[in-house]
């Protein structure tokens, strides 16, 4: 499926899966075979792309993107990037914004599991057959593999520009190696974390609310339109593995003339196949009852929230409007008890 509109994202894959290949995340281009008019590390930045007319550089057309020479020979270019988490990849957007005249025709996919970065010696599988391109737009295809995988190689066939590459999936996490009672933030993005629904996110996205670090900027936060009307605001989030929560931050950072002037927090336990997360008939029980908050302040809850026992799903409520720069949930996974053999009934006979 492809997209050509050069100034709106359609987020047909980012709003149900995570961006794997996000600088945010810690991802990074490690190598190119050909990068001579537009660097590789282009592919991972933020946006779609931007394109300024009549500016040039010593290689030719100043470029927002990843772009190769003309090849004049047989072969194509590739490009290898370390997924900023690793997981199981659900879909690519391979977005040629901007690039008409110029793009690959044809590009293809494949991917590696490693503890290191990829060598001569790795051992790469395809995950994305050799698939034609369109000009100036997002080529959104969806990728059928259930593995987990660290590293990708895009190719381009034969040569060519692309402004931006997305690796949209599902992050995968080890819960074998983590101890039972280490507390960790259950609704961060790289454990898993997603935030699914929320009713409104007119000045930023809902997203960037379980991101890592401390905000950049008032874009990099959620922050909703001015209420006009009765009622609040509200984000739904899914923890990366149900659990108790012990700790809550809640981050207004950058937000000083628009920041809510107070929150409350909810959680649930909900079917993981549960389609609809706003439905009526869940049972949220209150984990921080209605409190104030302050412009731009790390606010830290902990001796305030109720024990409701573990929760796989977090309503966030802020009212009445306003910005949210991170929310952090601080728990310990639940942990399921295994049956010992000698604790099973015998059965005699």
């Amino acid at each position: 499926m492809a997209t050509e509109n050069d100034n709106d994202h359609y987020d047909l894959f980012s709003s149900k899966w995570v961006s794997l290949a996000d600088e945010a995340l810690g991802a990074q281009v490690l190598s190119a075979t050909d990068e001579f008019f537009g660097e590789k590390e282009n592919l991972i930045k933020p946006g779609r792309g931007i394109f300024i007319p009549n500016k040039y550089t010593d290689q030719g057309k100043w470029i927002d993107g990843w772009e190769t020479r003309r090849k004049r020979g047989p072969g194509y270019d590739s490009c290898v990037i370390r997924l900023g988490v690793p997981g199981t990849i659900r879909g690519v957007d391979i977005d040629t914004n901007h690039f008409k005249g110029n793009h690959p025709p044809f590009a293809s996919l494949e991917a590696c599991c490693i503890q290191d970065d990829p060598t001569e010696k790795t051992e790469w599988q395809e995950i994305l057959r050799k698939t034609p391109t369109r000009q100036g737009c997002q080529n959104l295809i969806e990728v059928h593999n259930n593995n987990h995988w660290t590293h990708v190689r895009l190719n381009i066939h034969p040569d060519g520009g692309v402004a931006r590459l997305r690796v949209y999936g599902d992050v995968f996490v080890d819960w074998s190696k983590l101890d039972a009672n280490e507390i960790i933030d259950l609704a961060a993005v790289q454990n898993g974390g997603k935030v699914l629904a929320c009713n409104n996110m007119r000045f930023s996205s809902k997203d960037n609310l379980i991101q890592p670090g401390r905000g950049k900027n008032m874009d990099d936060g959620w922050e909703t339109r001015r209420r006009r009307t009765p009622g609040h605001d509200w984000a739904i989030l899914k923890l990366g593995r149900k659990g108790s929560i012990k700790k809550v931050e809640v981050d207004t950072k950058h937000f000083k003339g628009n920041y809510p002037e107070s929150c409350s927090l909810e959680g649930a336990v909900i079917n993981p196949h549960e389609s609809d997360v706003t439905a009526g008939g869940i049972v949220w029980k209150t984990l921080l009852s209605r409190h104030k908050l302050k412009a731009d302040h790390q606010h830290f809850f902990e001796l305030a929230l109720q024990d409701i026992g573990p929760v796989s799903h977090v309503r966030l409520n802020i009212f009445p409007d306003g910005g949210i720069s991170r929310l952090r949930l601080f728990g310990v996974i639940e942990t399921v008890k295994l049956i010992e053999l000698n604790d099973v009934p015998q059965i005699e006979g």
